[in-house]
């Protein structure tokens, strides 16, 4: 072989080796290009949970939150409360509770014309007396001994269901106690949210929840009982299995929430559950759908 053929063959391999390299390196460093997956829908409150909203309506004596929950976007106002009597009938606030979870899964239930406002606990700082916790809370959290009408009043030491406008008395009664209603009516920073409330929403209903007298109760002040009222007391007292009672005469009581707005033209009854351990859900559940369907179409 000739010397300069030689010298071709060592090039010739020279170039293809290099270009081999070349390609080997270009392999080696060349980008992945990534796959672009669709962003995820920007979710607004609204659209996360149409309708749907919560605030804070005011502070207790010992500053701890009251909140609403509202569902629906309807003019027209149905209010739910739990807990005026706090820890002491602690299964209000959770059937509350398990009433917002239910409203959250089922929004398609609320009649288009109504709002459905729930304030699970009027009373916190009587809540936080028996279970130390603030906010929601599981059974779980529940001691299982707890002092008779622990956590029933205040940190004032206030019975707020005798602090409202209804024949409203310094001193009222609690079965054979005498217990204190406030200095005068709406004296407490708790009644006054709930009044508050209640003057902004204009609520066309109102629904207590209460233990444990095991029966639905109707409202009067001074000028009996509203129709609307025994209306409302029938259909949840019926479709609950509960009994239903029109007046209630234990032993007096003066200054209750329901009264009040039963004197300001406001239908209002007190759901007591069976006991203080359970909530009763299926029970309530459809009573609250009852009340429910007499306001589809009204």
């Amino acid at each position: 072989m000739s010397p300069l053929r030689h010298i071709l063959l060592v090039l010739g391999g020279v170039v293809i080796i290099s270009g081999m390299i070349g390609l080997i390196f270009s392999l080696i460093n060349k980008k992945t290009v990534p796959v672009i997956e669709p962003l995820p829908e920007i979710i607004t409150p609204e659209k996360a949970v149409m309708g749907t909203s919560s605030k804070v309506i005011g502070y207790s004596v010992e500053n701890r939150k009251i909140e609403s929950f509202s569902f629906g976007t309807g003019a027209r106002h149905l209010l739910f409360v739990g807990g005026i009597h706090g820890g002491y009938e602690w299964n209000s606030i959770l059937l509350a509770y398990q009433f917002i979870d239910y409203l959250n899964q089922n929004l398609e239930t609320i009649p288009t014309s109504v709002t459905i406002d729930v304030i699970p606990s009027i009373n916190p700082d009587a809540l936080y007396a028996v279970i130390k916790k603030e906010g929601r809370f599981k059974i779980t959290d529940i001691p299982l001994t707890t002092t008779v009408g622990l956590g029933r009043f205040n940190a004032h030491q206030v019975d707020l269901n005798r602090n409202f406008a209804c024949k409203w008395q310094p001193q009222s009664s609690w079965r054979s106690q005498t217990v204190s209603a406030g200095t005068s009516a709406f004296s407490e920073p708790e009644t006054k949210a709930l009044r508050d409330f209640v003057n902004i929403t204009k609520p066309e209903a109102v629904i207590f929840w209460h233990s444990q007298a095991n029966a639905v109760y109707a409202s009067e002040c001074t000028n009996g009982v509203l129709p609307d009222t025994i209306t409302l007391m029938e259909t949840y007292a019926q479709a609950a299995n509960y009994k239903s009672v029109a007046t209630f005469d234990a032993y007096p009581v003066t200054g209750d929430a329901e009264g009040w707005l039963a004197s300001i033209g406001i239908p209002a009854i007190t759901v007591e559950l069976a006991n203080h351990e359970s909530t009763e859900w299926d029970k309530n559940l459809a009573g609250i759908k009852a009340v429910l369907r007499t306001y589809i179409g009204k």
